[in-house]
C-alpha cells in the first residue's frame, strides 16, 4: 500500500512540474494559450462573435471587404458600457484585459472601442488568439 501511495506522489509531483514547465514557457513566449495572462496588447480584427465567427469563415482575399463593410456598432447604457456589438474594428495595439477562452482560435477580451465620435466606451468583444500578445 505504501509503495501504491509513493508512487501516485510521484506520479502527482511530475505532472504539476510538467504543468509549471508548460505555464512558464507560454508566459515566456507571450502566447495567451490558457489564459496565462490577465492583460495583453491585440493587434488585429476583433468584434462581435457572429462577425468574427463570419470573418473567419471568409477567404483571406473577402475579408478587408468584409471588415470595411461591417463596423462595429453597440448599444451603450446610461452608465457607459457597451453592449450588443455586431460588426468589427481593426485593432492596433490596443490594452486589453484577457477575458475567456472561446475556442482554440479566438478569446473573448475587453477592450475599449471608439463608438461616438472619438468617444471610447469598454466592451466585450472576440478577437483572434495569435492576435493578443500578453503585457510583459
Amino acid at each position: 500500500m505504501k509503495f501504491l501511495s509513493a508512487s501516485t506522489l510521484g506520479t502527482a509531483a511530475a505532472a504539476a512540474l510538467a504543468l509549471t514547465c508548460t505555464a512558464a514557457t507560454a508566459a515566456a513566449s507571450g502566447s495567451v494559450d490558457n489564459l496565462s495572462c490577465a492583460i495583453g496588447y491585440v493587434t488585429g480584427v476583433g468584434g462581435s462573435a457572429d462577425s468574427m465567427r463570419e470573418y473567419l469563415a471568409m477567404p483571406d482575399r473577402d475579408r478587408y471587404r468584409y471588415v470595411a463593410d461591417h463596423p462595429i456598432q453597440c448599444k451603450v447604457s446610461d452608465d457607459g458600457r457597451a453592449t450588443g456589438c455586431t460588426g468589427l474594428d481593426n485593432l492596433r495595439h490596443e490594452k486589453v484585459s484577457v477575458y475567456d477562452e472561446i475556442d482554440s482560435a479566438t478569446i473573448s477580451v475587453v477592450a475599449r472601442i471608439e463608438l461616438e465620435h472619438g468617444q471610447t466606451y469598454p466592451a466585450i468583444i472576440v478577437v483572434q488568439k495569435k492576435d493578443v500578445h500578453c503585457d510583459d
